[in-house]
């Protein structure tokens, strides 16, 4: 799925307003306080439920530019990245890219049959998100 939206925000600030989630979901998930100047190639372990847990390495990481990052599960491994194009003082657009490798056949049928219909409410769902963040600066 690609994803491309140009906002009304700096390259800086919506970097910044990511980054931020991210070390406070790591905070959240293994208790450290990780500077931005650790997180490449930095992995954890994110539990969502006491049955689902994913290991998190986080790939690339260029200061308002490139953030990506890799979720891996015993069915699934997700790659999302982010690339930011600072567009003028106040405005950026974001690419916005994730895919999806599936493990075993099953796995592949299902994700494949539930991906089609589920691609059209994460893509609105992904716009909402990119408004608030808009909105929040």
């Amino acid at each position: 799925m690609i994803i491309e939206k140009e906002l009304n925000i700096s390259a800086k600030n919506f970097y910044d307003k990511i980054i931020d989630s991210v070390v406070f979901d790591i905070r959240k998930a293994t208790g450290k306080d990780v500077k931005r100047s650790q997180l490449k190639n930095f992995e954890y372990i994110k539990e969502f439920s006491k049955i689902n847990r994913a290991k998190i390495l986080i790939e690339d990481v260029v200061p308002n530019q490139v953030y990506q990052f890799r979720t891996a599960t015993t069915k699934n491994d997700f790659t999302v990245r982010y690339e930011i194009e600072a567009l003028g003082e106040n405005r950026c657009k974001i690419h916005y890219e994730e895919t999806m490798k599936s493990y075993g056949f099953l796995q592949q049928m299902n994700d494949a049959v539930i991906g089609i219909p589920m691609s059209f409410f994460k893509k609105r769902n992904f716009k909402k998100m990119m408004e608030m963040i808009e909105k929040s600066v």
